[in-house]
């Protein structure tokens, strides 16, 4: 794991966890945005560092690793803990976990119900080709890639990523992500914002924004029509920054 710091003085603490198979740097367009009010930290979580082999062993590790960093550079308060995807699960993970103050959580497309086993053992299997066939330079997997995971800009990124990819942290990703987990009875006062689209693999997301509303009543969802998964934050980020400065501003 690493992290990135945009900090300049004595500022409230943001802190960005990505998506699986998805850059750190993804967050540029919001970290330009935010570093005028926020010192901003952006994590680029164990399996996706580009500069060096990293295994992913779980969420909870993942988590559990973040607040331990944050907490060497004495942080124990932070003003926005913000996650989109594998990443909303993860700052999930740190909110209930209590270890660390947390005033506004922002999850995105954050999968926090159980999925069944044959369907994440045909996530395990499709990952695990797409990676393979990133290795190898397929043609039509980095065609497919351009068109509907993320914009061409972050393609040399993602193969970075794709080649020191394990199989296990691959395993250890999706099995971890949609374990499900308690969502229900978290003490932590924080305010919270659900993002969530409504095409494609978008249903778990919906379903989790919905139970959050159900035990956390006070838990602001947005729901962009017609997106697929996390789309506004890459492909719209100026449209996701309003809505996240207007969730931070309305307090």
């Amino acid at each position: 794991m690493l992290i990135y710091e945009f900090t300049d003085g004595n500022k409230p603490i943001m802190v960005l966890v990505h998506g699986l198979l998805t850059p750190w740097y993804i967050w540029m367009p919001c970290i330009n945005v935010f570093k005028e009010n926020y010192n901003v930290y952006a994590i680029a979580l164990n399996a996706h560092t580009m500069e060096m082999e990293s295994e992913f062993v779980s969420v909870k590790a993942e988590s559990d690793e973040i607040v331990q960093h944050l907490k060497e550079k004495n942080i124990d308060n932070i003003d926005v803990l913000c996650g989109i995807s594998l990443g909303g699960k993860i700052v999930h993970e740190i909110w209930k976990s209590g270890k660390i103050k947390i005033s506004n959580l922002v999850m995105d497309g954050a999968p926090l119900v159980k999925c069944p086993k044959f369907a994440v053992n045909i996530m395990i299997k499709n990952y695990k080709d797409i990676i393979h066939k990133s290795k190898l330079r397929d043609a039509k997997v980095i065609e497919n890639y351009k068109k509907y995971f993320l914009p061409e800009k972050y393609l040399e990124s993602y193969l970075k990523i794709a080649d020191l990819m394990s199989d296990k942290s691959i395993e250890n990703i999706v099995n971890s992500v949609f374990a499900g987990g308690k969502i229900e009875g978290v003490n932590n006062k924080s305010r919270i914002l659900f993002i969530h689209g409504t095409k494609g693999n978008e249903l778990l997301s919906k379903r989790s924004a919905k139970l959050m509303k159900r035990h956390y009543p006070d838990t602001e969802v947005v729901c962009f029509k017609g997106d697929v998964h996390c789309y506004k934050v890459i492909y719209q980020p100026q449209k996701w920054i309003k809505v996240v400065n207007d969730f931070l501003q309305n307090r």
